[in-house]
């Protein structure tokens, strides 16, 4: 945050870009565009409950925009071992040297921007919403309420991506709109950030809409309900390594999830032949086999190709309609139809896993998620299937598995994979890492109630691993005695989320909370480093500082903030690389 950022806070105040409430959210091309104070009044905005509305429109549509998925995907997980530089990776230098762990401060992809952007938006709703509530009385102090909890979600959520990619970061919930408001603020270490954050979704929770009508079902998915907000408070716990209340945010998803659940048994009358979801270990997960047929890959088609299915959470929804906003960037990072691959590619590592016997990644070829999220158009030709594809089809029955129907690629100007931010198992891995953590090590082995977290931390796992095993949906991959140790079972779930998040922009931040609680980078430069191999050493040489792991602040920035220091693992100045000890 800086002083560049003044004529943004001030366009901010008086534009808003006109979106309609409707099963999806469309985008404006323009909602950025400068206009000056003598075109527009203040006066003449912030007067009536649409004009707040269309300011919450114009967060969403700041997080569709592809500067902004650019970095989600980025950020979250193309420096981890699942990804490397795909066929047209020489067009982009800086993302380039983004997969060689070849970063400095001139990387067009340590711009923060886009975040800082939607963050003072949130603060300026948060600013004139009272205001307007005091004007208009059809803006009722429920429907404030509701703004109020929506957007102190949305905000949260953009502060956790700059924390987790740069660790401290300037931070402040004052809306910026005079001229003569301090702008270069000095960094906050990232857990003062995340003390904030939580408490202030703790006390607007309560207020955020619990159920969407059923009239617009995709609401339910596209805007913060009390889910997503209990979602991104248990996500956000995990890294301030407070477990119990990682527990206590999962359940609640877990829990509306079973109600959603059971209302819908209750309308069919008590049976579930109609219903997608299965009860897996008691957990209410759609189904991956077509029913009827030795196929698999229905999950992944409610999920990924339908979207806004009964898992997920929160996703950012890119309307099928070619008249709006695709989501280019899934496009050019993970390939299209018309277009071929994109600039990322799946490793060596993930996609040869199988073929090639090591099963460093999959447990075994049953494991049909190895088969959804990649595209095999050949031995060595590889793409990413996951938001690229609209559908998948793995015979379970072929020895080994075919993939027959992924060639259903989205073409690249026509995009409309929407981008999960939450959906169930990601929270249910979640709980099952909290559950790990809070076991407690000791000479006389485990206490009763620590052995029974380590159980439900595995049922939690097995539930998720179990639905894409595609040899038999009633049989597990998994042994529990394999799994009986803290360590092991820690592991397990690292490795879960690996096989179930993959290419979701979750891995490389997975790989990081780890580093940080455990105050090294001895697992993830070992994971990370996989993917390597002429450079295998160089990477991990490159990986084993703690700063090392995040990214450096963008040269233009330091420029115009002298209260922001640069990370110490890239040196002192504006343009230093990474400097290795």
């Amino acid at each position: 945050m800086n002083s560049r950022l003044k004529h943004i806070a001030r366009r901010l105040s008086l534009v808003a870009c006109s979106l309609s409430l409707g099963a999806s959210f469309t985008s404006c091309e323009d909602f950025l565009e400068v206009k000056s104070l003598d075109k527009i009044a203040l006066s003449n905005f912030w007067n009536e409950e649409s004009d707040v509305e269309n300011m919450v429109m114009g967060c969403y549509s700041g997080m569709q925009q592809q500067a902004w998925m650019d970095r989600a995907i980025l950020w979250g997980e193309a420096r981890s071992e699942n990804l490397t530089g795909g066929e047209r990776i020489t067009d982009d230098t800086n993302m380039e040297n983004v997969m060689m762990e070849n970063l400095n401060s001139n990387n067009e992809y340590t711009k923060w921007i886009n975040f800082y952007e939607v963050i003072n938006r949130c603060n300026q709703i948060l600013h004139y919403a009272p205001r307007v509530a005091e004007k208009d009385p059809n803006y009722t102090q429920s429907e404030l309420t509701a703004t109020i909890a929506e957007v102190s979600a949305l905000r949260a959520l953009n502060y956790f991506y700059l924390v987790r990619a740069f660790r401290d970061v300037p931070f402040t919930m004052e809306a910026y709109i005079e001229d003569t408001q301090k702008m270069d603020l000095p960094a906050t270490p990232m857990m003062e950030v995340l003390d904030s954050l939580t408490a202030d979704l703790e006390r607007v929770i309560g207020g955020a809409v619990k159920r969407y009508p059923e009239t617009t079902p995709a609401l339910q998915t596209s805007r913060i309900t009390q889910d997503a907000i209990h979602a991104l408070l248990a996500d956000m716990y995990l890294w301030k390594q407070d477990y119990a209340k990682v527990v206590e945010h999962a359940d609640a998803v877990i829990q509306s999830k079973l109600q959603d659940y059971q209302k819908e048994l209750d309308r069919l009358g008590g049976t579930s032949a109609g219903l997608l979801d299965k009860l897996i270990n008691g957990y209410p997960l759609l189904s991956d086999a077509y029913q009827g047929r030795n196929y698999y890959g229905m999950a992944f088609y409610s999920i990924f190709g339908e979207g806004n299915s009964t898992e997920s959470i929160l996703e950012l929804n890119f309307a099928d309609d070619d008249t709006q906003l695709p989501n280019l960037a899934v496009s050019n990072r993970f390939g299209s139809a018309d277009k071929g691959n994109g600039y990322l590619r799946p490793s060596d590592l993930v996609a040869n896993d199988v073929s090639d016997g090591l099963f460093a990644v999959y447990l075994n070829r049953y494991d049909t998620r190895n088969f959804e999220n990649i595209y095999r158009l050949s031995a060595t030709n590889f793409q990413v299937a996951k938001y690229a594809s609209q559908d998948a089809m793995v015979n379970v029955k072929e020895n080994p598995y075919i993939t027959s129907n992924q060639s259903l690629r989205w073409p690249q100007e026509r995009c409309h994979a929407n981008w999960i931010l939450y959906r169930l198992t990601d929270v249910m891995l979640m709980k099952a890492e909290a559950l790990t953590l809070m076991v407690t090590e000791s000479e006389g082995g485990y206490s009763t109630e620590d052995n029974t977290r380590l159980r439900q931390a595995y049922m939690l796992v097995d539930a998720v691993n179990r639905r894409s095993y595609g040899e038999s949906d009633t049989e597990s991959a998994l042994v529990y005695t394999r799994y009986r140790t803290k360590s092991t079972m820690l592991n397990l779930v690292y490795d879960e989320r690996n096989r179930e998040l993959m290419f979701e922009g979750k891995r490389w931040f997975d790989l990081v909370r780890r580093s940080v609680r455990e105050g090294n980078t001895n697992y993830l430069k070992t994971q990370a480093a996989r993917k390597y191999t002429n450079n295998k050493s160089a990477a991990e040489s490159k990986l084993s500082r703690l700063d090392a792991i995040f990214w450096p602040y963008n040269e233009e920035e330091l420029k115009v903030n002298g209260n922001l220091k640069q990370n110490p693992a890239f040196g002192s100045g504006e343009n230093s690389s990474i400097v290795v000890n």
